[in-house]
């Protein structure tokens, strides 16, 4: 008789072995039993009341034997154990096998047992009791002999209660390794404990009720008293372990009990895998319904939990026998869906789903729709373990939710919280935390993502040199005391002779070049001179009253001490030899801005560039979309804007009047800081406000216009100049242009890429150049990166390019060695030369 229980079947191909050995078993139980039973038939006449009131009490009690819930690879716990044990004791192996293998038929008709498997059972407690019995005979004489328990009886009992457990869990541990496939130890050490305490406890009864039985049979059925309370505690224990599994509301499994379905599953579809089964694969959905936090708000809660129930129903009318519904808490549930050959089949289980969702729940006279978005992972494919395909699936659902889709399989270039990404973000807050958060003295609280307070910077003065500045260079090499790991050599030196407090100091002063500046400047030092193309400067200092003053001396340097640029040999700055250890450097390239008409550099565009130490540069759009996350991009936009200011203000002294451009993101137009943060350092460097313009986009500026409103227009009244970024790829309307204070807009490089081949793209980027001129704003292409492009712009009335075609982004010292060498060329005057490009000195090398 086969019945739903997975202990009635054997997988295909492990019935010859499995067979076997329950056959092999079945063998040598007759053949230590024969003799024994053959020879009881004689003594049924002798046997006591107290032998048949035991035989009565095991038939009975087995007829009701406890099973653990959930239990599949442990055997339910038959108090029929403590009786025959106390029989075998008291009468020996023959009763004792006789009234077990009765038990065993009663308890195995009661549960559905498959006829092997009853078999099974009355062998393997045969041999066990056959064992027990065999070390009982080891001992002198009969046990309990005169009715007193003896010493040596009691280490009898102790010896065959030992063997009988390890004879019996034994045998039924190899019967389920031989069916499942599964490795021995594992399996065997799972259920041990549990086996230990509870047939463990039986056995050891047994002496007491041979004690009880020589004194008199009436005291026998008192042991019920005990074991009924036993019983009724376990089952109480059981059914509060259920509870905890079962979701109170709706009636399914909640994430715990989802958690050990996932889990044995993954076991089990593992060893059909490695059989090389084609139905070795598990899926797990991951169902979150839309618009019901609206049901909550609208209707109420008790609305909410009768359309979850609902819901469950459904969702149990859609899956198979075999598959798993779980709710792992407010309005999402999980499916389990075992033995499936691809991907194919989950999902069609999920469109299964999808479409009974698809008609509206009644309630209260109110058709409710209750779609949802469902992510699907799938084992081993998208992971090994619960944890793993969890993730995905969530990562699948918040795809589909994206994409306004209600079904998505995983794919890691979804998986935007990887832990390679986790890791980028720890590395980019230490890099920026090497560096300055605050300057002036200023103390600004700055606390990260995780809310620890990250420790202000020291007081900068303003006549800093630039961060990017070379060290010192002597012949083309560095000088023994320079050098990124200097501090290092130093702590080596000299660790002995300094006080703790003080080597420390010393370490992060050398570690850190704020500090280190700002020590220098402390002791009365002279700032290191820095030169840019053949004019050797001071960098700026603050008199007494506070005044920005600049000197400079013409001199011709290469190679010199701070110079700004490629050194003499063209090599760039060393990179450090700790590079486990440094997050990398986070520097500022610029793209040059060309007046289109008239070939000026008017401008440049200032663009964050990250060098990790492991995975080299950076993508940009990559490292904005990690900081943006976290508090992080606080950090991020204090740096960018430190170092751009000071850039420009380097730039004035050396007399290069450019304009630079900078992005921010919606995050710092939101917290309103950032007008003040601009405004500090302007006023720190000197620098006319009119010389920077932030960029914006037209995403940041819908995300929540009132904020970023009330943001950009500090900033235009402090006199920066604001610019559209990306324009014509966004939802922004003509409203919001003409409300905003704009001096610009960028024509997104997606749109002038294509204009010299697509009449469409041509058309787009003329209307917005007409759109932003009768507006009265200055208009900016990117992605010029050919003649064609450039002279189409020049011929709609754009008035600057940025691309390729005149220049790639670079760092600010080969900026300077570039505006050296451009000649501006105007559309008119190129004629047969093909523009900038063509003079082989204006376009920057990558």
């Amino acid at each position: 008789m086969e019945t739903g229980d997975p202990r009635n079947s054997v997988p295909p191909g492990r019935s010859g072995p499995f067979f076997g050995f329950v056959g092999a078993i079945g063998v040598v139980a007759l053949a230590v039993s024969a003799g024994p039973l053959v020879a009881l038939a004689d003594r049924w006449s002798e046997l006591p009341a107290a032998f048949w009131t035991m035989a009565a009490l095991a038939v009975a009690c087995d007829a009701r034997p406890f099973v653990p819930p959930g239990r599949r690879q442990t055997s339910a716990v038959f108090p029929s154990t403590c009786f025959t044990f106390a029989i075998l004791l008291g009468w020996g192996f023959g009763p004792a096998v006789a009234v077990q293998a009765v038990a065993v038929a009663v308890s195995g008709l009661r549960l559905g047992y498959a006829p092997w498997r009853t078999g099974f059972n009355a062998a393997q407690y045969a041999c066990a009791l056959a064992a027990a019995y065999a070390v009982t005979r080891i001992g002198p004489g009969e046990l309990f002999d005169g009715g007193r328990l003896h010493w040596t009886d009691v280490a009898a009992v102790g010896g065959a209660t030992v063997a009988w457990f390890v004879v019996n869990y034994g045998l039924v541990s190899s019967a389920v390794r031989l069916r499942f496939g599964d490795r021995w130890w594992p399996s065997v050490r799972s259920g041990l404990a549990y086996e230990l305490l509870a047939t463990g406890s039986l056995l050891l009864l047994a002496p007491v009720l041979v004690a009880a039985a020589r004194a008199s049979a009436a005291l026998i059925p008192l042991v019920l008293v005990p074991l009924f309370a036993v019983y009724r505690m376990a089952r109480l224990s059981a059914e509060r372990e259920q509870l905890a599994d079962v979701d109170p509301l709706t009636g399914l499994p909640n994430r715990k009990a989802l958690l050990t379905e996932v889990a044995e599953h993954v076991h089990l579809h593992g060893d059909r895998a490695a059989r090389g089964a084609p139905d070795a694969h598990l899926a797990l959905l991951l169902l979150d319904l839309d618009r019901f936090k609206h049901v909550n708000d609208a209707l109420g809660h008790a609305v909410g939990d009768r359309l979850l129930v609902e819901v469950s129903a459904r969702l149990m009318g859609a899956v198979d026998g075999g598959d798993m519904v779980a709710r792992l808490g407010g309005d999402e549930f999980a499916i389990v869906v075992p033995r499936l050959t691809d991907i194919d089949q989950a999902r069609e289980r999920a469109d299964r789903v999808v479409a009974a969702l698809a008609e509206p729940v009644p309630l209260d006279g109110l058709p409710l729709d209750v779609g949802g978005a469902i992510g699907i992972a799938l084992y081993p494919d998208h992971g090994e373990d619960f944890a793993t395909l969890m993730r995905h699936a969530d990562v699948a659902m918040y795809d589909a939710k994206h994409r306004n889709d209600t079904v998505a399989v995983y794919a890691p270039e979804s998986d935007h919280n990887s832990a390679e990404r986790l890791s980028l973000l720890a590395d980019l807050r230490r890099v920026l935390e090497s560096g300055p958060s605050a300057q002036g003295g200023e103390t600004v609280g700055v606390r990260g993502g995780d809310g620890a307070a990250l420790q202000p910077a020291l007081p900068v003065r303003a006549d800093r040199p630039a961060r990017n500045q070379r060290p010192a260079r002597d012949g083309g090499r560095g000088r023994s005391g320079d050098g990124p790991n200097r501090w290092l050599r130093r702590r080596r030196d000299r660790a002995e002779e300094r006080h703790d407090d003080d080597l420390i100091e010393r370490i992060l002063t050398g570690a850190d070049p704020i500090r280190r500046r700002a020590a220098h400047a402390g002791a009365g030092s002279v700032a290191d001179p820095f030169v840019v193309g053949d004019t050797q400067f001071t960098p700026a200092t603050e008199t007494a009253d506070g005044d920005v003053t600049h000197d400079a001396e013409a001199t011709v340097s290469t190679g010199a001490p701070g110079v700004i640029g490629p050194t003499a040999d063209g090599s760039t700055a060393a990179e450090p030899d700790d590079q486990a250890a440094h997050p990398g450097e986070i520097t500022m390239y610029y793209q040059p801005q060309i007046a289109i008409a008239t070939g000026e550099v008017v401008g440049v565009e200032a663009l964050l560039r990250w060098r990790h130490p492991r995975r080299g540069m950076v993508d940009p759009g990559e490292l904005i979309q990690v900081a943006e996350q976290s508090a992080v991009m606080r950090l991020l936009t204090r740096r960018v804007v430190d170092d751009v200011v000071e850039q420009l203000a380097k730039w004035s002294a050396a007399g290069l009047t450019l304009r630079a451009a900078l992005n921010v993101s919606v995050r710092d137009l939101h917290t309103g800081e950032i007008a003040d943060q601009i405004a500090d350092r302007l006023a720190r460097y000197g620098v006319p406000p009119e010389r920077l313009q932030v960029e914006i986009t037209e995403g940041a500026l819908m995300a929540d216009p009132r904020r970023v409103l009330a943001s950009i227009t500090q900033l235009h009244r402090i006199g920066v100049g604001i610019a559209l970024d990306d324009f014509g790829t966004g939802y922004s309307s003509l409203q919001h242009l003409r409300r905003l204070p704009l001096s610009e807009v960028k024509v997104d490089r997606s749109f002038v890429l294509g204009m010299a081949e697509d009449p469409d793209d041509a058309a787009i980027v003329r209307s917005m150049i007409e759109l932003a001129g009768a507006l009265g704003l200055r208009v900016v292409a990117e992605g010029v990166e050919d003649e064609r492009t450039w002279r189409l712009l020049h011929a709609a009335g754009c008035d600057v390019a940025q691309g390729w075609f005149h220049a790639r982004p670079m760092p600010a010292e080969d900026l300077v060695a570039w505006l050296s060498r451009y000649r501006p060329v105007r559309p008119a005057e190129a004629g047969s030369r093909s523009g900038p490009a063509s003079e082989g000195e204006s376009k920057a090398s990558s």
